[in-house]
């Protein structure tokens, strides 16, 4: 879940990149599943960059060592198979 967006004096604790032109590895994205979770934002960092996709670590401790493949857009769209 994401924090920080209640007040909007309250700072949000994730500087997000939107601009998939200037993607680059380390970036902290918002990104979205298909599916079931269709609606829901993630979080994930950027493990990869490529010309037509990127490869997303999700910000989810429990899944540290995963890595999801997404479209290269302002908020990249993960295929909810991905999830595994």
């Amino acid at each position: 879940p994401m924090q920080g967006m209640g007040a909007p004096d309250e700072a949000c604790p994730f500087e997000f990149n939107f601009d998939a032109a200037t993607f680059k590895v380390g970036d902290t994205v918002s990104y979205r599943v298909t599916g079931s979770l269709d609606g829901f934002p993630f979080v994930g960092t950027l493990a990869e960059v490529h010309e037509d996709y990127v490869v997303i670590a999700p910000g989810d401790p429990d899944r540290l060592g995963d890595r999801y493949r997404g479209t290269r857009e302002s908020r990249p769209v993960v295929q909810e198979s991905e999830l595994g």
